[in-house]
Parts: C-alpha cells; sequence; structure tokens
C-alpha cells in the first residue's frame, strides 16, 4: 500500500522488484518515501528516501539483546528518539526544521554510537557478517536518509501512518483465512482505499459510501502543482 495524512492507496501484488516498478514507483520521480530496509526501494532511482525510524527502533532493541553489555544500541536508539521528539516539538511549533542546537548534540550522539558499534562488530571477509554489522553499516551510510525528516519537517520520521493504513486489511485477510479471486480482492480493497481517503478529508464515511452508491463519489481534491 501507499499512504500519506490524505490520501489511502492499496493495490495487489507481492514484494518482488516487477510488483513495484509497475505498481509503487510510477510518477515518483523526486518523490520522498518512507520506508523500511527492504531492497526494492533501493533500486529504482530518483527516490528520496526516509528509512522509517520505527523500524530501526525495533532493530537497535534486538541489538541491545544480543550484545546485552554493549551502549551504543541504547545510545543510538535514544538518540533517535529524541529528534522523533525534537520535530513533532519543532512542528508543532511552525517550524521548517529542528533548530540546530537542538539536533546537534543528538546527531552526534547518533554518529558516535555509530562508531563504536563498528568498532565493536567488524566487518568480516568471506563469510557472513556478525549479527548488526550490517545495521551499523545502514546507520554509518546512509545517515541523511535516516535523519532526512530532522530537516525537514514534512517528512515523518516513521511508515506508522502507512502501518495504520494497513493493519484493518491485514486483520481482515487473517481472520476470513484466505483472499478471494484477483477482481474481487480489487473491488474488496478500493473500497476501504476510498473510504480511507475521505476520513482523512474530513468527509463523513456514510456519506461518502452513500454518494459513490448512488452515483455521486466524492473524489479528493487535485493538489496544486509545486
Amino acid at each position: 500500500m501507499a499512504s500519506t495524512n490524505l490520501l489511502t492507496y492499496y493495490f495487489l501484488g507481492d514484494r518482488s522488484a516487477k510488483t513495484f516498478a509497475a505498481l509503487v514507483f510510477p510518477d515518483m520521480d523526486r518523490a520522498v518515501v518512507v520506508h523500511d530496509r527492504y531492497q526494492n526501494y533501493d533500486s529504482f532511482p530518483g527516490l528520496i528516501h526516509q528509512l522509517c525510524c520505527a523500524h530501526l527502533i525495533r532493530d537497535l532493541k534486538d541489538a541491545a539483546q544480543t550484545y546485552p553489555r554493549a551502549h551504543w544500541p541504547i545510545q543510538i536508539r535514544q538518540a533517535l528518539q529524541g529528534l522523533i521528539h525534537a520535530a513533532n516539538t519543532a512542528r508543532a511549533q511552525g517550524l521548517a526544521a529542528v533548530p540546530g542546537q537542538t539536533a546537534a548534540p543528538l546527531i552526534h550522539a547518533f554518529r558516535h554510537g555509530a562508531i563504536l558499534g563498528l568498532g565493536h562488530i567488524k566487518r568480516v571477509d568471506g563469510r557472513k557478517q556478525e549479527p548488526c554489522r550490517d545495521l551499523l553499516e545502514c546507520l554509518r551510510d546512509r545517515e541523511h536518509d535516516i535523519l532526512r525528516f530532522a530537516h525537514d519537517l514534512r517528512i515523518p520520521p516513521t511508515s506508522n501512518q502507512a502501518e495504520r493504513d494497513l493493519r484493518p486489511a491485514k486483520t481482515q485477510q487473517k481472520i476470513s483465512g484466505r483472499l478471494r479471486s484477483e477482481q474481487a480482492t480489487r473491488h474488496r480493497y478500493a473500497i476501504p482505499g476510498y473510504l480511507s481517503t475521505a476520513a482523512k478529508h474530513g468527509i463523513n464515511v456514510m456519506a461518502a459510501l452513500r454518494d459513490a452508491i448512488t452515483g455521486n463519489p466524492w473524489m479528493p481534491p487535485i493538489p496544486d502543482p509545486p
């Protein structure tokens, strides 16, 4: 699915590069996409990435359990959580970015934690890496894609919006135990996508459903060009 604070779109497909190319990325050149570290997101040029900090925080909690005596997972996690809190505060104040004097020590702690971790877990040539080495290399090499939200408050730090929008569909799938035909499933998910989008615009869901059934469906406004 693809989701913003004003739009919800469900589509059918697997997590293959073919599905991503056909359904996820058309007309998204220079768009900011908030996502987890799944490799297919990095296979298409032109996207601007924001790695989901909620996923990273969960990975860091797992790292703290894997290496209970190490401080770096806690330090990086606290730095990320501090930046998210600072971003929420700055956004509420109408600012465009987290103020530098607030962001600087948190970003320093983030970087220093990654350096500590990389020094603790060495890269090994010729075989599978130790647990969390790939995570630490991501934290080091993709800092801009992780902390982009702190420099542009229009960008959310997590993909929680999409997770929330997807949860009812996944719950229904688990309860029913299966999906029906592809055609029926496409129709089924068109309905919650329409209703979710209407609700995000403050439209009464029952009114939107009635209008759609009677042939006068509500349509979201077309945004002004950038």
